[in-house]
């Protein structure tokens, strides 16, 4: 990225950054564990409805270093509206840090994975330094359980060139905000959900065709139909009613 980066844009009330995948890349790569903290975060669809029940999320997103879009979909959608999104996954962007950034004796930091999936990030990345955390569910609702989160960040990631949070959305971005906010650690967060279990192999990413086309969500679908079956038809619905509301309303 350069100096002057492009202007942030907004659609459906999130904002984000015109910034190429290798932009990203690249910008994250030029920074270094003793640089003062900055998180990314990559928003799709579910983020966004959210967000749009959620108002109060919203200023995670405002915080973040870089927002990009993680959804074919949504990035489609927003060309109805004559805005084009740079379209960087956190799947993707999670796969390119291990494959082009991350080097031998670096440290990084995982809070929310498993403990056999950051055992998977040890054996299939055994040159880089690896220390976990599992919040339990709910832990951001739990002040105590938030205290010990931050205090193992901030012990543990004061070394860390990436902090990758995988305890889903929207809690991995409330978790950035409130590092950021404290200042107390150094180095780049990414908040990724499931990108670790997809690096690992402990879950399944779409194939490749699928992705391209956008249908990584009718993959899931299928593959999780019992839990996901009514949050996929009431998120259509939602999505069409706020693509309504902003299509009546000023420019968002």
């Amino acid at each position: 990225m350069t100096a002057s980066p492009p202007r942030r844009r907004r659609f459906l009330g999130m904002p984000f950054d015109p910034v190429p995948a290798d932009a990203v890349v690249a910008a994250i790569a030029a920074r270094g564990p003793e640089n003062p903290f900055a998180y990314v975060v990559t928003p799709n669809v579910d983020h966004v409805l959210t967000a749009s029940r959620r108002p109060d999320l919203l200023p995670c997103y405002h915080r973040a270093w870089l927002c990009v879009c993680d959804s074919r979909p949504l990035r489609r959608l927003a060309r109805l509206f004559g805005l084009t999104l740079t379209l960087v996954t956190g799947s993707d962007l999670t796969r390119r840090l291990f494959a082009e950034v991350l080097r031998p004796g670096d440290r990084i930091a995982v809070i929310g994975a498993t403990p056999a999936v950051a055992d998977g990030v040890r054996r299939r990345f055994p040159w880089l330094t690896v220390c976990d955390h599992c919040p339990p569910l709910g832990f951001i609702d739990d002040p105590a359980e938030v205290d010990r989160c931050l205090a193992f960040l901030e012990r543990e990631a004061s070394r860390a060139r990436v902090i990758f949070l995988a305890v889903g959305a929207p809690r991995s971005e409330q978790l950035a905000a409130v590092l950021a906010a404290r200042g107390r650690v150094r180095g780049t967060a990414l908040c990724i959900g499931a990108s670790l279990e997809f690096l690992t192999g402990a879950r399944q990413r779409a194939p490749h065709w699928m992705q391209t086309l956008g249908l990584e969500w009718l993959f899931r679908l299928f593959s999780e139909p019992r839990r996901l079956w009514r949050r996929y038809l009431l998120g259509s619905v939602a999505l069409a009613r706020l693509m309504l509301r902003y299509w009546r309303g000023p420019a968002d």
